[in-house]
């Protein structure tokens, strides 16, 4: 029997845009729409329509601005992410706020972007969070980069604390590996997987594997591919 041909077209990212401005969504459509790779399946113009939307929609990402009425974006991120696990949320703001940038990702957003950042930047962040990698614009980038080594501080005091096994899955971790391709590099199973995750973040006084892949990429943990 002749096996099927391999799909030489995957079925492109299916984004929901979410923003209460709408010449922000019109620009954003306008150039992603013309990706191959990139579809828009959804607009919302406020955290609430937003969440509505993805319990709908089932996008794989969401593109999502932090300051909107009714609900904003961060907690329209951690609702998402609390009920559809399999939907990554890639922030959009005007401006780069250290406590904003910390309340996204501690809610769950797999990504931080500036609206004034160039549209490829843009499409890179929405493909890096279908991947399961963290892509953080420079300038939050080194705020995060911060307050986590700021929080590992505190929370050890300084001393390093994870076990050799713990560096090993910290380090996969930010490959952007999940539980299940953690435990298949290591040959462990993947509820010991989850466990090594929640180890790590409670030794390092993190919130996310987000958090735990920026400590990993600052401390030089990430392994060769």
């Amino acid at each position: 029997m002749t096996e099927p041909a391999p799909d030489r077209h995957p079925r492109p990212i299916r984004v929901l845009l979410v923003d209460d401005h709408g010449v922000v969504r019109r620009g954003l459509r306008g150039y992603l729409e013309l990706l191959d790779d990139i579809e828009i399946v959804g607009e919302a113009e406020n955290g609430r329509l937003g969440v509505e939307a993805a319990r709908e929609l089932r996008p794989d990402v969401v593109l999502m601005d932090l300051l909107m009425p009714e609900m904003d974006g961060i907690a329209a991120t951690a609702v998402i992410r609390a009920e559809l696990p399999g939907v990554e949320v890639v922030a959009l703001t005007s401006f780069v706020e250290e406590a904003r940038v910390t309340a996204a990702l501690e809610a769950g957003a797999a990504g931080f972007i500036l609206k004034d950042a160039d549209a490829d930047d843009v499409a890179e962040a929405i493909r890096a969070a279908h991947r399961g990698e963290v892509h953080l614009d420079p300038a939050v980038a080194s705020i995060v980069a911060r307050r986590v080594r700021e929080k590992a501080t505190e929370a050890t005091g300084g001393d390093e604390p994870l076990t050799s096994r713990e560096h090993e899955v910290l380090g996969l971790v930010a490959r952007g590996l999940s539980n299940r391709e953690i435990a298949a590099r290591l040959a462990i199973t993947e509820r010991t997987a989850r466990t090594h995750v929640s180890n790590i973040l409670g030794k390092l006084g993190l919130a996310s594997r987000t958090q735990a892949a920026l400590y990993a990429v600052e401390h030089g943990l990430v392994p060769p591919a």
